[in-house]
């Protein structure tokens, strides 16, 4: 089976990653000091995000591999 040209996941955590960095930089010019919770707030979010897509991911993975598997059992 080909590999698809755009995996959708990959772009949602590319995009997930991005936008958490660009508030955080953000954070820090428009607070100073006073963004550090802010920042640790919006980390947290970031690596929830990549977990749960993580999670997405291996589920995804494990069903294409199930289908595969019962359609090789049926051929046989």
């Amino acid at each position: 089976m080909a590999q698809k040209p755009f995996d959708t996941l990959r772009a949602l955590a590319i995009a997930s990653q991005a936008i958490g960095l660009m508030l955080i930089i953000t954070f820090e010019t428009a607070l100073g000091d006073n963004a550090r919770l802010w920042q640790g707030i919006t980390l947290a979010l970031m690596i929830a995000a990549a977990l749960w897509i993580a999670l997405l991911r291996l589920y995804r993975r494990n069903k294409r591999r199930k289908r595969q598997l019962a359609r090789q059992q049926e051929d046989e």
